[in-house]
């Protein structure tokens, strides 16, 4: 146990419910705050704002859907920054864009809070079995601090740099799961056309060493159509999109990963609360006569 608790979760979501129990298990006491008021299983108190959750806590962990959540529950006068003490602790789990993440470092500091953009890399079963990995951007000393927190949700912590660092890993991370599963979905859809039996194609592709572990899940998912969401299409494809944001900012050909967003931002329309291997069933639908 470390000096970090009691802890206040700001959303509390699939991942972060999942993280909070973890936490619970190895003696922390947590609190959250949703706009709704609700999430997890009930067992967690929630108070009514942003500030005070944060004023009731020893350090606060975002997990929120996008930029415009993490501002809306970080700024202002409800906002987190606003109860929280100098010297407290800010963890954002948050997949958001770099210039969101150096921003709301920039505004932690000027009231001298320690803030860290540490997006974890995984799906719900890891964060329910605490194997995430976390990704993070911040002072080396500042991650030490967060370490107890970071060894009890995740297997591994990759510090990444100095604030936005951590950020910018999640976006090549998903990048590259994202344009790995469309390679697969392809290959699948080729395959379909070409006149290959379905279940003899999902099965072989199960067992070739080229696929990730990942990927053989969703795979899996997808032979028998269970898209039930680990990772909702929206949020994949939000995080293509401030992937393509960020790397025409820094002059990055990405080609492949560009014509990825376009795919997902079809299956967002089409599943927006699907997990995003429903491009597997959006790429399957264009083959004529498949089942």
């Amino acid at each position: 146990m470390s000096d970090l608790s009691p802890l206040g979760f700001v959303g509390f979501g699939a991942m972060a419910s999942r993280m909070g129990h973890n936490l619970v298990a190895a003696g922390y006491q947590i609190a959250a705050y949703t706009p709704s008021g609700k999430g997890g299983d009930g067992s967690v108190r929630f108070l009514p704002t942003p500030r005070a959750l944060a004023a009731d806590s020893g350090t606060v962990i975002a997990c929120v859907p996008d930029d415009e959540a993490l501002a809306a529950s970080m700024y202002g006068d409800d906002g987190a920054l606003a109860g929280m003490k100098p010297g407290a602790l800010l963890i954002n789990t948050s997949s958001v864009s770099p210039e969101a993440s150096l921003h709301l470092a920039a505004a932690a500091q000027a009231r001298g809070i320690i803030a860290l953009d540490a997006p974890v890399s995984g799906s719900t079963p890891e964060a329910e079995a605490g194997t995430l990995v976390v990704l993070v951007g911040g002072g080396a000393a500042d991650v030490a601090r967060a370490q107890p927190i970071f060894d009890v949700i995740g297997k591994a912590t990759l510090h990444a740099g100095p604030s936005g660092s951590g950020s910018k890993l999640k976006l090549i991370v998903n990048g590259i799961m994202g344009a790995g599963l469309a390679a697969v979905a392809e290959g699948v859809t080729y395959g379909l056309a070409a006149g290959l039996d379905r279940d003899l194609l999902f099965n072989a592709l199960d067992s070739v060493a080229v696929i990730s572990p990942h990927h053989k899940r969703k795979l899996k998912a997808a032979h028998v159509g269970d898209f039930s969401p680990q990772f909702p299409t929206r949020l994949m494809q939000k995080d293509m999109r401030l992937l393509m944001t960020d790397a025409a900012r820094t002059e990055a050909a990405l080609p492949t990963m560009a014509a990825t967003t376009q795919l997902l931002s079809l299956t967002r329309r089409l599943h927006p609360d699907d997990d995003y291997s429903s491009l597997f069933a959006v790429l399957e639908s264009t083959v004529a006569n498949t089942p």
